[in-house]
């Protein structure tokens, strides 16, 4: 639905503005000096697990994301509260606390925020990073032969599904937990070290396939996914097996789908995960195959679980191939 709305407002045409919504990137880059520009974000959900603190990590972990998706540095944060009425005060406690305790991992500080009476609890934040104008990563910018690397498993919504359903097993909770609440800036920061990447987004609400269509699309190219090497949330094949599916991945899967081909051996349930929407989920880059390897194996020094999932091409039909 706002993908349709937004395709009928005026463009507001600023020289300043260097990524603005046309091509559905993380966030928005405005250009303040020659070397300066502001990364501007905003995202907040509903709560996605039972502790009020976990949940404040998760919702700083997330809008903090989309900074270092776009080789940006978080500065500043504004909370955006929506509690009910009446509420516990000590579960409103919580989840500032949690937030702010990955705000200051990230070093970013929190100077103030809004907060509205509502009966279903939300959370979450708005951003600001900054970045030189010459080094943002948008999601446009991929190049044919680029390699497509990915930093985490993908499974948080389905698992999210099972934990309000009340059927998520420990473990799962536990490792869609850590990967939740994980920040992307070690390798953001890994990726700003003299490496040739055309192109970075993080995989967030539109799930995997939906953040490579916006690469695809941005940068004129298709791309190969190999779904066998994409790393999966243990739990999260059982989660779509039971049928814990999100209504965003179903919305997901309606809107990519038509763009989208599946090799016949790819089966049903990895599918499903494909269109998983993510929660703070991984980096998408794509990197030059000259430096590829030592991107690799430098991320994976850091301690990120990276790996490559697959290739970008010369624009062709489909726009996306799922391969094995």
């Amino acid at each position: 639905m706002l993908d349709s709305v937004l395709g009928k407002l005026a463009r507001q045409h600023d020289p300043n503005v260097l990524v603005g919504f046309d091509t559905a990137d993380d966030a928005g880059v405005y250009q303040i000096t020659p070397e300066l520009a502001l990364v501007q974000t905003v995202d907040f959900f509903t709560p996605i697990v039972d502790d009020p603190y976990v949940f404040g990590q998760i919702a700083a972990t997330n809008a903090l994301s989309d900074v270092y998706a776009m080789g940006g540095r978080p500065m500043s944060a504004l909370a955006l509260v929506c509690f009910p009425d009446g509420g516990d005060l000590k579960v409103l406690e919580d989840m500032l606390a949690g937030g702010l305790s990955k705000m200051v991992e990230a070093n970013c500080t929190i100077v103030g925020g809004h907060s509205i009476r509502d009966d279903e609890m939300k959370l979450g934040y708005a951003v600001t990073g900054t970045v030189h104008p010459q080094k943002v990563l948008a999601n446009r910018g991929a190049k044919p032969g680029d390699r497509l690397l990915f930093t985490k498993a993908i499974g948080t919504g389905v698992i999210s599904t099972a934990i309000k359903r009340g059927k998520a097993d420990f473990a799962w909770v536990r490792d869609a937990v850590r990967s939740m609440t994980t920040l992307n800036r070690t390798a953001a920061e890994v990726i700003a070290g003299g490496f040739e990447v055309h192109s970075l987004t993080d995989v967030t609400g539109f799930g995997l396939i939906g953040h490579a269509r916006e690469m695809a699309m941005a940068s004129g190219v298709s791309l190969r996914i190999h779904a066998g090497r994409i790393p999966l949330l243990e739990g999260a094949l059982k989660c779509v097996q039971a049928g814990l599916v999100p209504g965003g991945l179903k919305a997901n899967r309606n809107f990519v789908e038509g763009c989208v081909e599946f090799a016949i051996g790819v089966p049903e349930d990895v599918r499903t995960l494909l269109y998983d929407p993510q929660t703070a989920g991984g980096l998408l880059i794509a990197v030059a195959p000259a430096d590829a390897e030592r991107l690799l194996l430098d991320l994976r020094s850091s301690g990120t679980n990276v790996v490559e999932v697959g290739e970008a091409v010369d624009k062709q039909q489909p726009l996306i191939a799922v391969l094995e």
